[in-house]
């Protein structure tokens, strides 16, 4: 990894922001290195939490894969407010990593799942239609602490409320909402936005496969596997993601990236389950000309609303 105190020689300075767990970043991350530096961008992982890290030495800090921030969200999110250039902004990383936004989209009128909370302290009682559930806590990431309970089976409704005490007794916030059956057989689908010219535009989207399978039993890691595949977004898709973007605080201009998460609801049209706006998995290797969009996209965040006399950000160099 290069030294965060050695020179660039000029070129713009990039950290792509990650975990301890993944020191050298996530493999698909890895896929922009390429295309940044063909841009002239000089780009390193950097720990999040490293205190060794000066942030000041860098002209943008890209979130990328800070996956272990889930269980210590307060100090992310007040490292994220000292970053002196972070992407996307820290007001978006604050209000994005806790699940209730969902609520605040609902109400703007996306389509969005269903969702309940228990705050810690609260008595829960499993609904009475006794169907599937999927209980997993506000703040989160990789499905950790998630769960997929039948309802209809005595054992279910034990752990199901087991799971919300133990996230209760930890402090905190449990989200409840009916498991989409569709998602076992049209999987989830993601679609992914980069900034371009104009703003932010639709780049790829894929497909995800089904995930939970019952109570939650623990992982290991920092996230459970995914069966990814490229998948061709409909119309419909497009449009709840549009409008739940237009729903973001602030607009949607100012991300760098997004990434909409919907699945077919009981009525077969899509709603958000996700808007996932921090760290999320881009899956550009699934896409032709995904690694060289994003590169695309940070060399735009470098040139605009650049600092006075920030030398680093005037080196972004034209196509190689």
């Amino acid at each position: 990894m290069t030294d965060h105190h050695q020179s660039t020689r000029g070129k713009p300075r990039v950290a792509l922001v990650t975990c301890s767990e993944l020191p050298e970043l996530d493999p698909d991350d890895r896929l922009v290195r390429g295309p940044l530096s063909a841009r002239g961008i000089a780009a390193e992982p950097a720990v999040w939490d490293d205190p060794a890290v000066d942030w000041t030495a860098y002209d943008l800090a890209v979130l990328r894969s800070p996956w272990d921030y889930s269980s210590r969200r307060d100090d992310f999110v007040a490292w994220a407010a000292r970053v002196p250039r972070l992407a996307n902004p820290a007001d978006v990383v604050r209000w994005n990593t806790d699940k209730r936004y969902l609520d605040e989209l609902s109400v703007a009128g996306v389509p969005t799942v269903p969702t309940g909370w228990v705050l810690p302290g609260e008595r829960w009682q499993p609904p009475a239609d006794r169907g599937e559930y999927v209980i997993k806590p506000a703040v989160s990431a990789g499905s950790r602490d998630t769960g997929r309970y039948d309802l209809a089976d005595p054992e279910h409704r034990r752990l199901a409320s087991a799971h919300v005490g133990r996230l209760g007794a930890t402090g905190r916030v449990t989200m409840v909402q009916p498991y989409l059956r569709a998602v076992d057989t049209a999987g989830e689908t993601a679609l992914l936005y980069l900034a371009g010219p104009d703003g932010l535009a639709f780049s790829h989207a894929i497909r995800k496969g089904p995930m939970l399978t019952g109570p939650d039993e623990g992982v290991e890691g920092l996230y459970k596997l995914e069966e990814i595949a490229p998948r061709t977004a409909d119309g419909a898709q497009l449009a709840v993601a549009e409008r739940a973007l237009a729903a973001v605080p602030g607009g949607p201009d100012r991300l760098l990236y997004a990434r909409v998460d919907v699945i077919p609801g009981p009525d077969g049209t899509p709603v958000l389950v996700e808007l996932e706006l921090t760290e999320p998995s881009l899956f550009i290797g699934y896409a032709e000309g995904a690694p060289d969009r994003l590169a695309e996209a940070i060399r735009a965040h470098l040139a605009r609303d650049r600092p006075s006399g920030h030398a680093h950000a005037a080196a972004v160099a034209p196509d190689a």
